[in-house]
């Protein structure tokens, strides 16, 4: 077996054994951890449900943001990018220390720029450079290689 594939491997079920500790302790109401399995298994569809379940029922706004940043992650998932921009943006209008919904858009802008045309890429990465530059501010010694792309094209401040 490839070392690839083994290290990969590893990953994998450390994150399952992680994922299925931290659903046992994290106080989420039953229908968010239902929401959570249905994502970790690749069940988006059923996953989503979930959510927007758990949406209806939960209250608490910080509680609400994660809701959004996985709804979020799953449109994104499923390549549907504005729809994952939008849950973003929702999540963040709840809690502004989402480090990772920052990223998220930022890669969805970044990744909008070869899709798209070129005369506007230069707004597409500067708007990406600004959603890393928050994600870096929120947790500097994380995203790594967003500071090093925001330093090699100079927008980094």
């Amino acid at each position: 077996m490839p070392r690839s594939q083994i290290n990969g491997n590893f990953i994998d079920k450390t994150f399952s054994i992680v994922a299925n500790i931290l659903l046992r302790i994290i106080p989420t109401t039953s229908g968010e951890k239902e929401a959570f399995t249905y994502y970790r298994d690749g069940n988006y569809a059923e996953a989503l449900q979930n959510y927007y379940e758990a949406m209806r029922l939960e209250i608490d706004p910080y509680d609400r943001s994660y809701i959004l940043y996985n709804i979020g992650l799953i449109h994104t998932s499923n390549g549907e990018h504005t729809k994952a921009l939008e849950y973003y943006f929702r999540a963040l209008e709840r809690n502004p220390f989402l480090p990772q919904a920052f990223n998220n858009m930022a890669v969805i802008c970044h990744y909008a720029i070869r899709q798209g045309d070129s005369e506007i890429a230069e707004a597409w990465f500067n708007q990406a450079a600004e959603y890393w530059k928050q994600a870096i501010a929120l947790t500097p010694g994380n995203y790594i290689e967003a500071q090093n792309w925001l330093k090699i094209t100079r927008r980094f401040e």
